[in-house]
């Protein structure tokens, strides 16, 4: 069965995108550049609602309906959005959230080090591990091809 909101909300979208990017066109750029903003807000969001309202009558039918309304021309709902809350929102917030952003990179980084260093010390430990059981191999398969005189107690 077709995604609806895959199909709208996001194929037609992407391909009106690189239309407009592919015409250059910078008024087509900032429509759908707005468009995508509050899509990704709304699937956010869309989340946590699913679990809470998808019993609710006609709660999918709602939500393709909202994302036609964001995509038509003629009620140009994402740019609505955007204009009326979304710009003013993460203007308002943008210091707040351009810093968390920055201690999520450095924990990242940090994060990722860690688990270089722990993948590196597994692989060492397990190179060694392996090579030692090689040795003890090598070395008993040459205990039983000496002859009895030949081993050294």
């Amino acid at each position: 069965m077709l995604n609806w909101n895959l199909a709208f909300g996001t194929l037609y979208p992407a391909y009106a995108s690189y239309k407009a990017v592919k015409t250059k066109n910078v008024k087509e750029y900032v429509k759908w550049m707005m468009y995508w903003i509050v899509f990704a807000l709304f699937s956010t969001a869309e989340t946590a609602t699913d679990l809470l309202l998808s019993w609710f009558p006609f709660y999918f039918e709602l939500k393709i309906a909202f994302v036609i309304w964001l995509l038509s021309p003629y009620t140009k709902g994402s740019s609505v959005l955007y204009r009326k809350f979304v710009h003013p929102t993460l203007s308002n917030k943008e210091k707040e959230i351009d810093e968390y952003i920055a201690q999520a990179k450095d924990r990242s980084y940090e994060t990722m080090m860690r688990f270089g260093k722990r993948g590196l010390n597994l692989a060492a430990n397990a190179a060694v591990t392996a090579a030692t059981k090689q040795l003890h191999s090598l070395v008993f398969k040459l205990k039983l091809n000496l002859k009895p005189q030949h081993i050294i107690y």
